[in-house]
């Protein structure tokens, strides 16, 4: 699949781990549909950005992931981590509520850029259920081979590491919690960040102090959120 190819090379790290996924038939399926897709209509992200989640951080770096649902679909958002856009860029209503719980709850002030490409340098997968959406049309790339791929991420992670932390937000991702095995992990689970259900259960949840009290009482250093 190395060659006419519509999807990018990812780390060697997850090469090893995802060696099964990435040469199975769904797979191979999916590069073909993301080919045609790309024939005819603009996909975001860019290709070279798919896999930014898994080249930001490597298998072995992870420590806290994060599920997303889907890409932004609107123009110059995407970047292949979930909630982050690159600098510049507006921040999305969801990625506002992330910085507004996080000035509640660590004291922060809220940052001018939405790039949460210093979360995922410090171990936080930013990972989307589907890593891929056609421009302007949310939810267009679902059910056609990302979701048993990023849900075998998500199972080799707990059964490959111990003590990571997951943070579940909305009913899609709590879903999610099923892979995951909760006597090795630690999960927390909060309503979505989206301005319809942020009041429900998101703010005030408290997830950025307590993944680094736990990270703390591991003996690893916190995030700087």
């Amino acid at each position: 699949m190395e060659q006419d190819s519509s999807i990018p090379k990812i780390h060697q790290s997850w090469k090893k781990v995802l060696y099964n996924e990435l040469n199975s038939q769904y797979f191979k399926d999916l590069n073909i549909f993301l080919l045609k897709e790309k024939k005819h209509h603009t996909i975001f992200p860019a290709v070279e950005n798919i896999f930014s989640a898994f080249n930001k951080t490597t298998f072995e770096q992870v420590k806290v992931v994060i599920i997303g649902q889907d890409p932004y679909h609107g123009d110059n958002q995407a970047h292949g981590l979930s909630f982050s856009v690159p600098e510049g860029i507006k921040l999305p209503p969801s990625l506002k509520n992330i910085f507004k719980e996080i000035n509640v709850d660590l004291g922060k002030g809220i940052p001018e850029s939405g790039n949460l490409e210093r979360w995922a340098d410090q171990g936080v997968l930013l990972l989307n259920a589907t890593l891929t959406v056609k421009a302007h049309e949310a939810g267009s790339h679902q059910k056609k081979g990302w979701e048993p791929f990023t849900d075998a991420v998500i199972k080799n992670l707990s059964d490959g590491k111990e003590n990571l932390i997951f943070l579940l937000w909305g009913r899609f991702a709590q879903k999610k919690a099923s892979l995951i095995d909760a006597d090795k992990h630690h999960i927390l689970e909060a309503a979505h960040p989206s301005p319809f259900s942020a009041y429900n259960g998101f703010f005030g949840c408290n997830h950025f102090s307590k993944t680094n009290e736990i990270l703390s009482s591991l003996g690893l250093p916190a995030i700087e959120w």
